[in-house]
């Protein structure tokens, strides 16, 4: 007797919005963008690409190549792409490290007419 073997997708196995919330956190975690790449197209295949290729603009047949293991996708498209799929892409600080209040480029004390510039309450200086 001969036994198949079929190729896993996660796509098949993601059934409600719950397990899409956790394969796509799962994949985040990873770190790797090719790893984000493959969550996202089995995400869409899950759904539906047509639908997506509607949503974003982009041909169903460039979503394929762009979210395939040998895809490279731009940046423009991963944003689309996500946001399409009801996650936006939003940066924020890790919880373990506060965020500085400090300004990157200190203003001149002075405007060019000579007057002294007052700095706002939330202006701090930062050192080292």
């Amino acid at each position: 007797m001969t036994e198949t073997i079929m190729p896993y997708d996660a796509a098949n196995y993601l059934q409600d919005e719950e397990d899409i919330a956790a394969y796509l956190a799962a994949a985040a975690e990873d770190g790797s963008p090719a790893v984000m790449t493959l969550a996202l197209g089995a995400i869409a295949r899950a759904r539906s690409m047509t639908q997506l290729a509607r949503d974003t603009g982009i041909t169903r047949e460039g979503l394929y190549k762009a979210l395939s293991a040998g895809g490279n996708p731009s940046f423009a498209t991963v944003t689309k792409v996500a946001g399409a799929l009801g996650f936006p892409l939003i940066f924020q600080m890790p919880p373990s490290r506060p965020a500085k209040l400090s300004r990157l480029r200190k203003p001149s004390a002075y405007l060019r007419d000579g007057r002294q510039l007052v700095r706002p309450a939330h202006y701090q200086t930062h050192t080292g």
